[in-house]
């Protein structure tokens, strides 16, 4: 794997039991570093079981898997910040699993959550967080893994319209300042189109790559609202007929 490449797939499928029918098959593919890529899908087509054999969660059936740094850090759609510790020390507890030194850990965590905007609520428990304050502590905390791919499952799918527009720009920014290999897995088609630089369309049962598109994000900014539109169906209507063609 060269050191523009930040994951490579190679033939990689998936099945949980021997007699059981594939989730995942054939999938090849190579994400490149600095690289923003975001999973398109109808529900259980595969697209967490593939970041979870990505992160190392989940052995692949067959194929291969190579990821630069050889782990990435993940995040999930839940939070899952430890309710009795605040912002900072969640953030901190990361930073103890990878061995930083006491000393140095609460001015990363710090530094950390001024990266996400939230340095003001260091000292707040998850509960005194809106759903949006404690997802950007949980993007801190898999930061504090300090890994060059971020894998990112559903991450805003549980918070409303607009604080999920101010997260796509607070991650925009982020992916930019840190030169981050992201993937991010959503079923949101405009979300994926906001945020990727490449859109790849998982098919289903089972989960193959069916489509992809490339977005360049110098040209995004000057597209126009029709373009978008015309992109997002585009988008929604091959979805659509992977849908329809499972359910036949």
């Amino acid at each position: 794997m060269s050191a523009e490449t930040a994951i490579r797939l190679d033939r990689l499928s998936k099945r949980y039991e021997p007699s059981a029918p594939l989730v995942l098959e054939e999938i090849s593919l190579d994400v490149r570093a600095g690289e923003f890529v975001c999973l398109v899908g109808a529900s259980g087509c595969g697209k967490s079981t593939l970041l979870s054999i990505i992160a190392g969660l989940e052995p692949p059936t067959t194929g291969t898997v190579e990821v630069t740094g050889e782990r990435a850090a993940m995040m999930f759609q839940e939070s899952a910040l430890l309710p009795w510790l605040t912002a900072r020390r969640n953030v901190e507890f990361a930073l103890e699993l990878r061995g930083v030194a006491a000393a140095e850990r609460r001015e990363q965590a710090l530094d950390l959550l001024d990266l996400v905007n939230l340095a003001p609520a260091a000292d707040k428990r998850p509960h005194q967080l809106s759903g949006g304050m404690r997802q950007r502590v949980a993007l801190a905390r898999a930061l504090a893994q300090d890994r060059p791919v971020l894998l990112m499952d559903e991450p805003f799918a549980a918070v409303d319209a607009i604080t999920r527009d101010l997260l796509h720009v607070e991650l925009e920014r982020i992916w930019l300042e840190t030169g981050r290999t992201i993937v991010f897995v959503t079923h949101n088609v405009g979300e994926a189109i906001t945020l990727g630089d490449r859109i790849i369309l998982l098919g289903s049962r089972p989960g193959r790559i069916a489509a992809e598109w490339s977005i360049d994000r110098a040209a995004r900014a000057t597209m126009t609202a029709a373009d978008l539109a015309d992109l997002q169906a585009e988008i929604t209507g091959r979805l659509r007929q992977g849908i329809r063609a499972n359910a036949a």
